[in-house]
């Protein structure tokens, strides 16, 4: 007898590509294996028109599938774990995450051309106020549009309105075999990435033995343990989607290098710095770095929610 995996994703392109490169993997090891996709719609997908800082609540793009693991109507969770929140529900656990994807932001300018060759007072869209703010400091002169939707969406709206350019996520771009639109690489010293940027992440429920069967061996343990300290730098700080808040580790023989970001949403106050530690305890180097900046004034920046 054949066995069964239900796995819930979310129903955008990007999405199902995602679903189906862990569904690739998961068959080298299970070839026998039945997996049936369960499409289910968010609240980041049903609010299309609205900034996620007018959102109420975390895990936009992440609750109804959480609620549906919960109920035991799918036995993994497909996410971009840069949309899953630091605290997750105490009957649920990230099973696994595949390799880290380039976590790069880039840029897709209309008429191709460079960051640097892009007129004072041309239009950039982007949903995320990590990038605004990072971008704005560079270019001060450059109107930041919010742009809301799928990553095709925002491609066809770049091409169908005013705007000159966007900046939006390496891996997705080339997860959809788009990389001949990248206009421009920021390398994470010049825009640091959101946490858990280019990673996918396999969530499940404590209590299901099979699910944890199927992810065991699809781990990439150098990129659980990158992202765990840049999570745990995002919770010491205790910032969501509302705070432009931004890291990104790396493994380097036996320890992590950590850079991280925080700021108000209009970029007047910013603190960026970095620190590294012993690869073996992961959140006590995101912790150490949150910590460096709570130092610099970032906690109460956040308190002000300013």
């Amino acid at each position: 007898m054949h066995r069964r995996l239900k796995v819930g994703t979310r129903g955008s392109k990007l999405a199902l590509v995602q679903t189906h490169l862990f569904i690739d993997k998961i068959k080298e090891f299970f070839p026998e294996l039945i997996t049936e996709i369960k499409i289910i719609k968010t609240s980041g997908d049903k609010f299309q028109d609205v900034e996620l800082t007018q959102i109420e609540g975390k895990g936009f793009f992440t609750k109804e599938i959480e609620d549906e693991l919960l109920s035991g109507k799918i036995d993994i969770a497909v996410h971009s774990l840069k949309d899953l929140p630091t605290d997750l529900h105490e009957e649920l656990t990230i099973g696994a995450v595949l390799p880290r994807d380039n976590p790069e932001d880039v840029l897709i300018s209309k008429y191709n051309k460079l960051f640097t060759e892009l007129p004072s007072g041309a239009t950039i869209g982007t949903s995320s106020l990590r990038r605004k703010v990072q971008i704005k400091r560079i270019r001060p002169d450059l109107n930041i549009l919010p742009l809301r939707g799928n990553i095709t969406t925002r491609i066809t709206k770049l091409y169908h309105s005013d705007i000159d350019a966007i900046i939006v996520s390496r891996a997705a771009i080339e997860r959809l075999e788009l990389q001949n639109l990248i206009t421009e690489i920021f390398s994470p010293e010049v825009v640091i990435p959101a946490v858990g940027q280019g990673v996918i992440a396999l969530e499940i429920r404590n209590d299901n033995l099979f699910a944890k069967e199927v992810l065991e061996g699809l781990n990439s343990v150098e990129t659980e343990y990158a992202v765990r300290a840049e999570r745990a730098f995002l919770r010491e700080l205790g910032g969501g989607c509302k705070n432009p808040i931004s890291a990104y580790a790396e493994i380097v023989d036996y320890e992590i290098y950590i850079e991280g970001m925080v700021a108000s949403s209009d970029g007047e106050y910013f603190f960026r710095d970095s620190t590294f530690g012993l690869a073996i305890n992961p959140e006590d180097v995101g912790k150490k770095l949150a910590q460096k900046l709570i130092s610099l004034g970032a906690k109460n920046l956040l308190s002000r929610k300013v």
